[in-house]
């Protein structure tokens, strides 16, 4: 009888999965000082609405957790430090049919493995535009949709949501794409896409947060496993783009039941190393823990001056 081999068997290595980011969420604001858990948003079942009629003869709009860019919020470009003043707390809408600049710096999206140069990975509206030409879709809706990244799961599904919900209709939409950058931002469009699936609107999440996603029991979701802040696609790189959003218009036309999730094929990088990274305690030392304490509470002062001054 021959020995067991020692070759390998070909496996992925064992990190090479979809990041935990509730748990890294949960483990890195403890290792901050912050003692009660956050509570993620959690369904068993979801809502599902079929198309009513077939893509291209459809008017599609998408809903963003990305802020127009004000130069007066401070730094707001490439690379920019978490920048709470930019931060938007009520729904916006924004011409579908003008370029607009769109920011994630009021987010927590991966700022060490992407630098938010390419507002073509988180904002699809061009691709989108370019799939209504080629006859893909139907048509790109009046609006596209601004919804805040809500910690508040009250105030999302009760304020928020059916906002949304109701400039959708005031705009005919046959469909939404909904496509979210940090931790908070997927959990709040799940919420989104629950409440407009309830009421009529097929919805596709393009995502990277595949536990809170899933966590909240979406209609359908598709699946990128890239840092966050690239839901729409790799920076720079148009192919990508283009395939992400034909993935997302094939779930949103072919999925037969809620629940559904397909993952992209692309990968960010061969090596894994990058999903060690995210909010990763292990990986910071005291010392910058307490500075990130300190940062994190001057910004909640901000957000909450923020708060006051638009109530």
């Amino acid at each position: 009888m021959n020995a067991p081999s020692d070759e390998p068997f070909g496996f992925a290595p064992d990190d090479d999965a979809p990041i935990p980011y509730m748990a890294r969420t949960r483990a890195y604001y403890q290792a901050l000082g912050y003692a009660t858990p956050y509570r993620w948003a959690h369904h068993v079942e979801a809502p599902f609405t079929r198309l009513a009629k077939p893509l291209d003869g459809a008017r599609v709009t998408i809903v963003t957790t990305a802020a127009p860019f004000d130069p007066a919020k401070g730094d707001q470009g490439p690379g920019a430090k978490y920048n709470g003043g930019a931060k938007f707390y009520s729904v916006y809408d924004g011409d579908a049919s003008k370029s607009h600049d769109l920011r994630i710096s009021h987010i927590a999206y991966d700022r060490v493995h992407t630098s938010a140069e390419d507002p073509g990975t988180w904002f699809p509206l061009p691709q989108l535009h370019a799939a209504a030409r080629q006859g893909r879709i139907g048509e790109v809706a009046p609006r596209f949709f601004g919804v805040p990244t809500n910690r508040s799961h009250r105030v999302t599904i009760e304020t928020d949501a059916p906002e949304i919900l109701a400039r959708c209709r005031a705009d005919g939409v046959d469909a939404a794409i909904l496509a979210p950058n940090c931790p908070v931002c997927h959990q709040t469009v799940s919420l989104v896409a629950r409440h407009l699936e309830s009421n009529g609107i097929p919805t596709v999440i393009m995502g990277c947060a595949k536990d809170i996603v899933e966590h909240a029991a979406v209609p359908r979701f598709l699946f990128s496993d890239f840092p966050l802040g690239n839901s729409a696609g790799k920076p720079h790189d148009e192919a990508s783009q283009a395939f992400t959003l034909e993935l997302a218009l094939r779930v949103l036309e072919s999925a037969i039941a809620p629940q559904t999730t397909v993952q992209s094929p692309l990968r960010w990088s061969a090596d894994p190393a990058w999903k060690r990274d995210y909010n990763n305690v292990a990986a910071v030392s005291p010392e910058e823990l307490a500075r990130r304490r300190r940062d994190f509470d001057a910004q909640k002062e901000v957000a909450k001056g923020l708060r006051e001054a638009t109530a």
